[in-house]
This record gives structure tokens, sequence and C-alpha cells, in this order.
């Protein structure tokens, strides 16, 4: 992307295992992660970023068949578009970067996929932060009707091919549009060239098709990984930072449970965070706010390279 946004940074393509990843790079000090969700790109990070940048490394890299990543080929399980696939596809980037132990920040789908680094690599992940979401099997074994119909890519991306392929594909414009607006974020935080970016990457053949795997394996594989390490005990062991949009419904839907600190208490040794304000896309609304919550912790925290 050529313009103002990422003023600074190092655009660099990084060959991992079989595909390779895009990435943008500044800063100096500890190597902090940032990964991006659905229907965004690393460029989601475009004002969070720089901010980081004054105090870490910060990589912001396009998830693993978004964006300019590559999309490698996947299977009749969905294996390679498993959040531990693209988990391990993260921790090789940060290893070709010279990076063996660093922060991770994930929002959406990338909050996903830094989970699951910190469950599968507890060796590389120093701290964690999560935004607006909880684990995956959570979210499962506690859909309500609410839920489906608000965040309908759950199951309508998770649909057998090549229905939400073509779908998603003949009308780009129209899922940009409703999921930028519709859960619960301003459409005056997306300008058209960000808007025109990430559509770009839904008009893309091979890169839906990704992107719906990496949903079906939401619904198969990823469930298996989580609940195995659920029956065996597994937990995060690194500190780790939840925080979610005051305006969405995680704190409706499971305050029962405690809200979302009390679900990720389950599967976390350290945890701490809270809502804060926006919609879902709240880093793109408030990203000084959002980058203050994130400086804060990690800094909070003693980093050895």
């Amino acid at each position: 992307m050529k313009s103002k946004i990422f003023s600074g940074f190092d655009a660099l393509l990084i060959p991992v295992g079989d595909t390779q990843i895009f990435i943008r790079k500044a800063g100096s000090g500890y190597p902090v992660l940032l990964l991006h969700g659905f229907p965004q790109t690393h460029v989601m990070w475009r004002d969070v970023a720089p901010l980081l940048a004054g105090h870490f490394t910060v990589i912001c890299a396009d998830l693993t068949g978004y964006g300019e990543s590559g999309c490698p080929g996947s299977d009749p399980f969905h294996s390679r578009y498993s959040k531990r696939a693209m988990a391990n596809d993260m921790v090789a980037l940060m290893k070709a970067l010279g990076f063996d132990r660093f922060v991770v920040a994930g929002h959406d789908r990338g909050g996903r996929v830094a989970y699951r680094m910190a469950l599968d690599h507890p060796g590389a992940i120093s701290s964690l932060a999560v935004l607006d979401i909880i684990p995956g099997l959570e979210v499962w074994n506690r859909i309500n009707p609410e839920l489906m119909l608000a965040f309908w890519p759950w199951s309508f991306m998770a649909q057998p091919a090549p229905l939400p392929e073509e779908l998603v594909a003949s009308s780009a414009s129209t899922i940009i549009d409703h999921t930028l607006t519709m859960w619960g974020s301003s459409f005056s935080s997306f300008d058209p060239l960000v808007r025109s970016t990430y559509q770009k990457t839904l008009e893309d053949p091979a890169r839906v098709h990704a992107i719906c795997e990496e949903f079906r394996a939401a619904a198969t594989v990823d469930r298996d990984h989580d609940q195995r390490d659920r029956e065996i005990g597994i937990k995060i062991k690194c500190p780790l930072l939840a925080i979610w949009s005051a305006e969405g419904g995680l704190n409706r839907w499971y305050e029962p449970q405690g809200g979302p600190l009390g679900i990720w208490n389950l599967w976390a040794d350290t945890v701490a965070g809270g809502p804060v304000k926006g919609g879902h896309f709240f880093p793109e609304e408030f990203p000084v706010e959002t980058a203050e919550q994130l400086i804060t912790f990690f800094l909070s925290r003693e980093h050895k390279s």
C-alpha cells in the first residue's frame, strides 16, 4: 500500500515453509507481533503500530491467506488453515526475523491465532493480548441466536465450498460495508483507501477460499484442538490481557460466566483487562486508547530477549 499509511515501516515478504508472509516492520526494542481479524488485513494497525514503534520493534503481519500473504493449498480437513498451522507460520516468521521470543496482540481471528500460539509455543510468547474475543471452543459451546445472527461469518463462511466463496467474491463491497458498520463501529473510522484494501482481499478467489478454509477449520479442527487442551489441562502460562468492546455482546452474552475475564481465567494463569469504548473494530476507531492499553501492559512485564 503506497500512501502515508505505515510511513517509515519496511514492507517485507518473508518465506515461511510452504508459503510467504507479508509484514510491515519498524521500531526498535523488544518485538511485538500484531495480528488482524476478518475482514481486515495488517492495515487495521495503521494508527496503532506507529505509537507502539516508539517503544518496541513492531511487526504487523497479514495472516496466512489474507492480504498480501500466500495462500497455501488446503486439504479435506482444513488443517492447513487451522489456528495451529497459522500459529506455526507466525512463530516461523518471527524466527526468520531473528526473534525466538516476543509478545503478540491479536484482534478477532488474529486473536485466535495468538492464543493458539501461546498454548502451542509457550517458550516463544512472553505476553499475550487478545482483543474482542473469547476462546473458540467457548463460543461454540455457548452459541445463541443473537450471536449467530450478529456474527454470521462463523456459520456462513464455514459452509462447504464453493457456496461462500462464490457469494463473497461476487459481493465483496457489500460484505465490507456490512461488517464495518453492523458490529458496533463507526463507518467513518474506515476511509475509502482502507475499505478498498479490505475489499481487494475479498475479491481475490484464492484468498476468499483460504479465508473460508480458516472459518471451516474454526468449526472443526480448531474446536478439537481447544477441547483437547481443556481435557488435559493445558493453560496459557504467559500474562494475558483481554480487552473487548463495551458496546458489543461479550459482556451481555457471557455475564453468567463472569464475563470475558471469567472465561479467560479458565484458559490462562494470569489474566487482566476489561471493556473499552467502541465497537468490534475499536483498534481502528480508537487507536490511541488501544495503543496505550497495549503499551502499558507490555511495558509492565519483564521481557528478556
